[in-house]
């Protein structure tokens, strides 16, 4: 198609290609033949004159089911240098494409890392332009790699060029790729187009055609062969007058042409011998190559090195939609008969030409998605299984197995349409039993009434005792974890309590001790830390166990505990591409080391767990994370940052009523106000997350915040309420020797003591606080404030002095201040404080620099963090001249390692 009224997306498109890895690539959009493919032909061509490297897929309505069919046809050029990955990436791709017997599911992650690493190291020899057509109609599993590396494209000499219709939906619109949104040709380029195509036409047909167009060029290149049709007046949609179009133009071709077109607009796969093999069969005698020559004539299909390609995708939908239903069975059965060696595909034929219920293509398709590398694309196949299934019982049994697999990819949508489906059926007990848990198999339950805990904790109970176990538990974990994001009340966290403890499940077993810290954080407190004490010796075994382990010390306050495990989780999931459960581990481990006040470590932690959980679609880990950045923030006298950073966590979290995260934007803010001197303010904010009214009431983090309020509460006049939370929270004290609440409790019960708090500070400061030095330097400084006003100024220097170097060393540059003038007012000057290290980098850098200190590699660390080798090269690049060092080697002395310092 000639290129008219494009020069200024050309000139774009060409700037790209001169500059590869100034920003990730152009995701060109617009309605069916508007020029996109015409638009990457060129820019294509122009990459490879100017020696660059191009790869080039494609997505075909067709092939949608075939998992990774788009990548493998993107990265099968460089086969050859698959070798050179490293091991677990090269077995993850290598099972994705089919060119390994792996028998697990790759990790997309772990996938999409390879293809990254992949493409990096290719680029080094020569420029890489990665072109995408039609991404709508990708395999999901190919889509969601090419979003994740275009993601991460960043100093490389890789450009990722893509189009996709308009109005669709692909994963590749939310890769940070700039959009190129093409419009109709303006009215002096589209008569200049027509011209150049039918400079014959009579005015009456042509002033038709260019109404008819729009300004769409295939539809000014097309129509002008069709001008017969025009002569109906009916309004027509553009798309489907194309169609038109074609369908009149392949309807005049002899019979066999027609029969061979019908069979490649079917295939899913281009290849000419397929095509006249299938076509053979169908018309019942051995065609020859010659039989698609008229097509070729048409101007319908290209022929190429044993290819055959439609000249634009609405070719080869109208050709589909012309033929009738028996005919489009009959080719697919012929595609199917042809295709024996390859199951795969040749199930999906046999789906499309089964004319009813079929079982034995219904058990194909469930053995399809047993071996399917993509649960996306196992779900699809199951589907399709339970509609060719015979019996109603295997029906269900298919859709509530489709059910699980979107459990796992976190589509609630897809599982309410499949359940809802499933229960339209009669389902045996069993059956049933998964039904409920699927359904309760989103945690947060952030759509749902606290009421349904209850009915969840109920549900569970009559499962187990139909003799279904594990999906009872499965269903109980999706209450307490409820309990958790929302506030059901008491009754109803005794009832979850009751059904748990009737399971008869091992008091140190970890799903036990996960729902027995959520739901009775402080009633089965020491219960729970006992355990945690003894489980921290053997982590390391298994990612899940360890996570759970994380989640329940969080839950009882035990935050070094958390941080321990957490950490010991990440590297599992890390390792596995299991970004999602990476994502929750990771804001565990920030906010865990956040409030010991390790925010050097807790800093890129909370970047990368909100950056996944952006990527994972997980909106409220998101906010998670979001309001510990508000935290650090604060805690490091960055006020209007904190500010911001809480406010976008509360958007998330208010809609949705989740209570955690509003709480620790409760938190955020009253750091801030305390920080700037506002200790009314402070308070206000800080005792709203003891307020059982308040949508920031979290039972367990409302006993883990009392240091904050009780300064505040000392400062605002405001003691008299902070002594009466202080005695709602006693019981639970006597209770649980959860760490948060007892350094909270001491904390706050010397502050509030007034003139004999001398005892109660002592008792405090001879607690073990071994790992939890912000707590250490909040009790020295009050300590020190307290004996500073009783005019017992030596004994104050002590404990100032000792609060400054310790916020010093953590980078709590507002509490430093506030040692500082107490200092000064106690009569000793102090040495001004210039800006660690750390500070001097974006959390990005920080973690990247973090693991040089500990002398990983430039590739070691991109497997570590999801990003090309290169992308860490080049960053490191950028770190040197801030920390005033010129090699990796000064890392070491500047900045402690990760586990040094969440040590």
């Amino acid at each position: 198609m000639p290129l008219f009224g494009r020069d200024t997306e050309l000139k774009d498109l060409a700037a790209l290609v001169d500059g590869p890895g100034d920003r990730s690539g152009i995701l060109i959009e617009g309605e069916p033949g508007i020029g996109k493919s015409t638009l990457v032909e060129q820019t294509a061509a122009a990459a490879a004159a100017a020696g660059l490297r191009v790869l080039r897929t494609a997505g075909v309505e067709a092939e949608r089911n075939l998992v990774f069919a788009g990548l493998h046809r993107l990265l099968y050029p460089l086969r050859r240098e698959f070798d050179a990955l490293p091991s677990r990436q090269f077995e993850a791709l290598a099972t994705a494409l089919g060119m390994s017997d792996g028998t697990d599911e790759p990790s997309i992650h772990l996938v999409g890392l390879a293809a990254l690493t992949l493409l990096a190291d290719s680029a080094a020899d020569r420029a890489v332009l990665v072109v995408a057509e039609d991404v709508h109609w990708l395999d999901m599993a190919s889509a969601e790699v090419l979003a994740f590396v275009a993601r991460r494209i960043d100093s490389e000499p890789v450009t990722v060029l893509a189009t996709v219709r308009s109005a669709t939906t692909s994963p590749l619109r939310a890769a940070g790729l700039a959009a190129m949104r093409l419009g109709p040709l303006p009215d002096d380029d589209a008569q200049a187009l027509l011209d150049s195509i039918a400079p014959e036409l009579p005015a009456p047909l042509r002033h038709r055609v260019l109404a008819e167009s729009r300004g769409n060029p295939l539809a000014l290149t097309e129509l002008p062969t069709a001008v017969v049709d025009l002569t109906d007046t009916a309004p027509v949609a553009l798309t489907e007058r194309l169609e038109q179009a074609f369908s009149a133009r392949g309807a005049t071709l002899p019979g066999p042409t027609q029969s061979a077109l019908l069979v490649a607009a079917l295939n899913d796969g281009d290849s000419v011998t397929e095509t006249i093999t299938a076509t053979g069969i169908l018309l019942g005698h051995a065609v020859l190559p010659e039989v698609l020559v008229p097509a070729v004539a048409a101007r319908l299909i290209d022929i190429g090195s044993g290819t055959v390609t439609f000249r634009h995708p609405l070719v080869r939908s109208a050709l589909a939609a012309a033929a009738t239903a028996e005919e489009r069975c009959r080719a697919h059965s012929a595609l199917a008969e042809t295709l024996r060696e390859l199951p795969d595909r040749q199930v999906w034929h046999r789906a499309a030409g089964a004319a009813g219920a079929d079982e034995s293509v219904a058990a194909a398709l469930e053995d399809a998605a047993e071996r399917s590398r993509h649960r996306g694309g196992a779900v699809t196949a199951l589907e399709r299984a339970a509609a060719l299934s015979v019996s109603p019982g295997r029906r269900a049994d298919r859709l509530l197995r489709a059910a699980e697999l979107a459990v796992d990819s976190g589509h609630r949508e897809t599982v309410e349409r499949l359940v809802d489906a499933a229960r339209t059926l009669p389902l045996t007990t069993a059956q049933e039993a998964t039904a409920k848990w699927v359904l309760s198999g989103f945690e947060d339950g952030m759509r749902e009434s606290p009421s349904h805990i209850g009915e969840l904790a109920a549900l569970a109970a009559s499962v187990a005792a139909d003799g279904y176990p594990d999906p009872a538990l499965r269903i109980l974990w999706g209450a307490a974890a409820r309990c958790f994001w929302s506030e059901p009340g008491p009754d109803t966290r005794r009832a979850v309590l009751a059904v748990a403890d009737g399971f008869g499940i091992p008091a140190g077993d970890h799903r036990k001790l996960g729902i027995d810290s959520i739901v009775a954080p402080f009633e089965r407190g020491e219960q729970v830390l006992a355990h945690l004490r003894v489980l921290a010796t053997t982590t390391g075994r298994d990612p899940e166990v360890d996570h759970y382990l994380s989640s329940a010390a969080y839950q009882v306050g035990a935050f070094d505990l958390a941080a321990h495990f957490a950490g010991a989780a990440a590297p599992g999931f890390r390792s596995a591409g299991r970004l999602g459960l990476l994502t929750r581990a990771l804001a565990i481990q920030a906010s865990s080391l956040a409030r010991l006040g390790d925010l050097a470590a807790a800093t890129p932690i909370t970047a990368e767990s909100a950056a996944f959980a952006l990527e994972t679609g997980q909106p409220f880990m998101h906010a998670t994370a979001t309001a510990t950045h508000a935290e650090i923030a604060a805690l490091r006298g960055d006020y209007p940052q904190a500010a911001t950073l809480a406010m976008d966590a509360e958007r998330t979290a208010l809609a949705a009523g989740a209570r955690p995260v509003l709480a620790k934007v409760q938190l955020a803010r009253g750091l801030i106000a305390l920080g700037e001197g506002r200790f009314d303010d402070a308070f206000t904010d800080l005792a709203r997350i003891h307020d059982p009214r308040d949508p920031s009431y979290s039972l367990s983090l409302r006993a883990c915040f009392l240091t904050e309020l009780a300064e505040a509460a000392v400062r605002s006049g405001r003691t008299d309420a902070a002594a009466e939370l202080l005695r709602e929270l006693e019981p639970a004290a006597a209770s649980t020797p959860a760490p948060a609440l007892q350094i909270g409790m001491r904390y706050a019960r010397a502050v509030l003591a007034g003139e004999t708090a001398a005892e109660l500070f002592a008792l405090a400061l001879q607690a073990d606080l071994t790992g939890w030095p912000a707590e250490r330097g909040r009790l020295h400084l009050a300590y020190g404030e307290w004996l500073r006003r009783q005019r017992r100024v030596v004994e104050s220097r002590t404990q100032l002095r000792t609060a400054r170097e310790i916020f010093d060393a953590l980078g709590f540059a507002a509490w430093s201040e506030r040692a500082r003038l107490e200092l000064r007012s106690a009569g000793e000057s102090s040495p001004n404080r210039d800006p660690d290290a750390r500070e001097r980098l974006t959390p990005h850098e920080l973690s990247i620099a973090q693991l040089a200190a500990q002398g990983l590699t430039n590739r070691e660390i991109g497997q570590r963090l999801y990003l090309s080798h290169r992308t860490v090269s080049t960053h490191l690049h950028r770190i040197f001249p801030k920390l005033g060092i010129s090699s990796r080697g000064d890392l070491a002395a500047l900045l402690p390692t990760l586990e040094e310092t969440a040590g």
